[in-house]
């Protein structure tokens, strides 16, 4: 599959991306100070081109950082084409990928005339990379054959759950040809109740990379068996999936030839008192994402997954060209989220993914607030180091702007904290805006209907939205933390138990010892202008918040599409579409 350029791709696209972003975030900041000089502009104009809108505000020529933007534009113009164009490439997975054609001449002489020679011979954009050859069968499966399906139980001490696991696979309405448990470093009797489930046994040898190395260990024996024909299903020891689950993906794959991978929607499983309720509430409103997003997927779940074996072999013989990652291994053993980084890794690779309804994937939810911590601090600074890793590229923009969007609705949240500590420790009374309790009551609709499939406790703990808000808090918390950790060289570990959770756990503490001792602020604050100003930052981001809640409470924007997608699935295809190959 890989040729003599192929390992320059990952960081020509992973740089080029770069410098896209780079180049448009400067042409807006450019555009918002040419606009920031036009609007501000005081006194009358003398130059004969000034004109006077009806909105009073003075306009003027546009100046250098107008002319700068635009040249920016331009450049990351060609910078994007460029990266396409080499993402495409990378796209090994995809049957239907297309060379770009070559620039016209007058656009090329432009492009050079723009980024400069030598910006254009270092970033090699004369030559347009060699394609690597495609990683998909020549031959689609026979029709009416039968996919073949492999199941994989990584497993590390777990006697107590593991027979659950393989009594769902058991229960299947498409049974699994065969049932592999790995065996990982086991000190209990995960290998007697898996012999006794009727599952075969295999032993890991000297694996100290836990689950990842557990699976590349038997991939590495198993994949090179494997044909057009045969799927794996990647599952987690502690997880139980629905009857239907793999006569639905199997089905899935069986009708598509160029879907890739099918992933779980996972649900927690019952117990855990509040902090379980919480994490259940939280998987309720991504599972409701996922459908309104047409079953796309945003991360290819590690609890259960179905995927086809030539598409596991595709990533081990891209590591270390078109993905990171040592040559040969299936899943990278640095990433602190493996599941994460296969996903970033099909997507590099240009594979279909889906994640439907009815593949239901049961799991364990952790019952303690420290156990959780250590989840979710693992979780955020895999999901960073993945993307760090990747770069910026079309595969992992979206996942940049989850975490730009992460990193916001921290600021916004704390400020929002801030303001109201402020407003109460230093005012008199408290007057109720209807303007701001109807946005309350937004809020509350939105927290209510999002988990409303999820049953009866989960609306009872959503209805008083603190609570929900308080978790919010928490999570937070581990965004911040996992930033500060990477930010340090804080060595990332699966055991490792945060200070900060000790921390954020005073936190109510210390609010009820300012109420008790009657801790307050002069009323002089509230006519300072640094809190005005922070009244109406909290109140511009009450009003974006406000608006994705009314988003959500909508019917999916993409209703038509769903239509469509359904008459595609049933046959009905135009016969035009057809003739154009779409």
């Amino acid at each position: 599959m890989g040729t003599t350029r192929s390992p320059s791709l990952r960081g020509r696209a992973a740089r080029l991306g770069w410098l896209t972003a780079g180049l448009v975030v400067l042409s807006l900041v450019l555009l918002a100070v040419a606009a920031w000089q036009l609007t501000t502009t005081a006194g009358q104009a003398t130059v004969p081109d000034t004109a006077v809108l009806p909105l009073s505000v003075e306009f003027r020529r546009p100046g250098l950082a107008v002319l700068l933007a635009a040249v920016a534009l331009v450049a990351a113009t060609f910078l994007a084409l460029t990266a396409l164009e080499t993402a495409t490439a990378m796209q090994v997975l995809n049957r239907d990928r297309r060379i770009p054609p070559p620039l016209p001449a007058h656009l090329q002489q432009a492009r050079r005339w723009t980024l400069g020679p030598v910006a254009v011979r270092a970033l090699d954009m004369e030559h347009p990379p060699e394609w690597p050859a495609l990683a998909v069968p020549g031959e689609d499966a026979a029709p009416g054959s039968r996919l073949r399906c492999t199941v994989l139980v990584p497993a590390h001490d777990e006697e107590a759950v593991i027979g659950a696991t393989l009594r769902s696979l058991a229960d299947q309405t498409r049974l699994p040809d065969r049932i592999l448990v790995i065996a990982d470093n086991c000190t209990d009797a995960t290998e007697d109740v898996a012999r006794a489930c009727g599952a075969e046994v295999v032993e890991t040898v000297g694996n100290t990379e836990k689950k990842a190395g557990a699976l590349n260990q038997q991939l590495a024996l198993l994949l090179p068996s494997l044909d057009a024909e045969d799927v794996v299903l990647v599952m987690d020891a502690d997880s139980t999936i629905s009857p239907d689950f793999l006569e639905t993906a199997l089905g899935l794959l069986k009708d598509d030839a160029d879907l890739m991978a099918v992933g779980g929607l996972f649900f927690g499983e019952e117990g855990g008192g509040l902090v379980g309720q919480l994490q259940r509430n939280e998987f309720g409103r991504y599972q409701r994402i996922v459908a309104r997003r047409l079953d796309r997927v945003f991360v290819l779940t590690g609890t259960a997954s179905v995927i086809r074996g030539f598409a596991l072999s595709a990533v081990a013989q891209a590591r270390g060209s078109l993905i990171p990652g040592p040559p040969g291994e299936v899943y990278d053993t640095l990433a602190l989220t493996e599941d994460n980084e296969l996903t970033l890794a099909l997507k590099t690779l240009g594979a279909q993914m889906t994640s439907p309804h009815q593949c239901r994937v049961t799991t364990e939810v952790m019952t303690r607030w420290r156990d959780l911590w250590r989840q979710r601090l693992r979780w955020h600074r895999g999901a960073l180091e993945n993307i760090g890793a990747y770069g910026f590229t079309r595969a992992t923009a979206m996942y940049w702007i989850q975490q730009l969007a992460l990193a916001y609705g921290v600021v916004a949240l704390w400020s929002y904290a801030l303001l109201l500590v402020i407003t109460v420790l230093a005012a008199d009374s408290i007057r109720w805006s209807p303007f701001w309790v109807t946005i309350g009551l937004v809020f509350l609709l939105e927290r209510l209907v999002t988990v409303w499939a999820v049953g009866w406790r989960a609306r009872a703990l959503a209805a008083p939205v603190v609570i929900e808000l308080a978790y919010a808090f928490f999570l937070q918390a581990c965004f911040v933390t996992s930033i500060v950790q990477m930010a340090t060289g804080r060595k990332a570990g699966w055991n490792y138990v945060a200070r900060p959770a000790l921390q954020a756990a005073m936190l109510p503490v210390l609010a009820a010892y300012v109420v008790a001792f009657g801790i307050v602020l002069p009323s002089s604050l509230l006519l300072t202008d640094w809190y005005r100003s922070l009244s109406i930052w909290v109140a511009f981001n009450t009003l974006v918040f406000v608006v994705l809640s009314l988003l959500q409470l909508l019917p999916p924007l993409r209703r038509d599409a769903r239509r469509a997608w359904a008459r595609r699935g049933d046959g009905h295809v135009p016969a035009v579409d057809m003739q154009n190959g779409s």
